[in-house]
C-alpha cells in the first residue's frame, strides 16, 4: 500500500509540474499577443502585462515549492496564483463580454477588428489559465495535505525529539518517570 501511496504523489507531483509549465507558454503567449495589440502607452496594457508576468512568477514559484519542498515557495506560490487566478477570470470575462469597450480602453494602434480578434484569443488564453490555476492550486493543496499526512514535512511531524512536537504528548512522556506521590 505504501508503495502505490508513493506512485500517486509521484504522478500528482508530474501532473503539477506539467501544468505549471502550461501555465508558462499560456501567459508569455498572453503577454506576446497583448504585445502585438501595440499597448504601451495605456496604463490598463499595462497592467494586463503585469497579470500575465505575476501569472509567469506564479508558475516559477509552484516549480520551485516542488523541487524545494519548502513552506515559503509553497505560500507564495498559493498567494501567487489565487490572485492571479481571480484577475484572469475577471479579464477574460471583461474581454468576452465587452471587447470593443475593453479595446478602446487599451487604446490600441491596431485596427478595430484586428484588435477584437487579437483581444478574444487573449481572453481565451485568460480563460484557459483560469482554469489551469484552479487546477494548480487543488493539485498544490493535496500534494501538501498528503506531505503532512505521510510526515515527510519537517515543520510538523511529531515524531521528532527536537522539541516540535505536541507539548502534551512530550508532558505526558516527561511524566511517565515520577512516582504517583511526586505528581500529587
Amino acid at each position: 500500500m505504501g508503495l502505490n501511496v508513493i506512485n500517486n504523489n509521484n504522478k500528482k507531483h508530474k501532473v503539477f509540474i506539467l501544468c505549471n509549465y502550461i501555465l508558462l507558454g499560456a501567459a508569455s503567449s498572453c503577454i506576446f499577443l497583448t504585445l502585438s495589440l501595440r499597448l504601451f502607452p495605456s496604463l490598463c496594457g499595462a497592467l494586463l502585462i503585469l497579470l500575465h508576468v505575476f501569472t509567469i512568477l506564479g508558475a516559477v514559484s509552484g516549480c520551485a515549492a516542488v523541487s524545494n519542498g519548502t513552506n515559503r515557495w509553497y505560500s507564495a506560490h498559493m498567494v501567487f496564483n489565487v490572485l492571479t487566478a481571480i484577475f484572469q477570470g475577471s479579464v477574460s470575462v471583461l474581454i468576452f463580454t465587452t471587447t470593443s469597450t475593453f479595446l478602446t480602453r487599451l487604446d490600441s494602434y491596431v485596427r478595430e477588428e484586428d484588435g477584437a480578434v487579437i483581444l478574444k484569443l487573449a481572453g481565451g488564453l485568460g480563460a484557459v489559465i483560469f482554469f489551469l490555476e484552479w487546477l494548480v492550486l487543488t493539485l498544490a493543496f493535496f500534494l501538501k495535505y498528503y506531505d503532512i499526512v505521510e510526515g515527510n514535512n519537517n515543520t510538523n511531524n511529531t515524531n521528532n525529539n527536537n522539541g516540535n512536537g505536541n507539548g502534551k504528548v512530550q508532558q505526558d512522556e516527561h511524566f511517565k518517570d515520577w512516582s504517583l506521590a511526586s505528581k500529587l
